[in-house]
């Protein structure tokens, strides 16, 4: 089955820290590229950032955000530290295609479920 599962979401305070997974399963791990997006309430789903043989980060996360992969489990991550309120949101992983530099990336195919980070103290 093809799905990718979001985890690792939680509620914590200002300036904590969290590590996002998600789990792939279905897909050739290694063949593909991923990106993190994120979408606020009321608001539209913004891209976060992404990995193929690169990675890049949208500017507002870029110093706080590190996304990285484990081939042998088939999982990207997304370390966030430093946490904000602006923060607060439903986080997503996506699979998109083998593209480099990824922030190229114009289309991702399959998407994960979701999973809510909350800031607030």
């Amino acid at each position: 089955q093809r799905q990718l599962v979001e985890s690792g979401g939680a509620l914590v305070q200002p300036g904590g820290s969290l590590r996002l997974s998600c789990a792939v399963s279905g897909f050739t791990f290694d063949y593909f590229a991923y990106g993190w997006f994120r979408q606020a309430p009321g608001k539209e789903r913004d891209w976060v950032s992404c990995i193929s043989d690169n990675t890049d980060y949208a500017d507002s996360v870029k110093g706080r955000f590190t996304i990285s992969r484990d081939n042998a489990k088939n999982t990207v991550y997304l370390q966030i530290d430093n946490l904000g309120p602006e923060d607060t949101a439903v986080y997503y992983c996506a699979l998109g295609p083998h593209v480099t530099p990824c922030a190229a990336i114009s289309e991702y195919a399959y998407w994960g479920q979701g999973t809510q980070v909350t800031v607030s103290s």
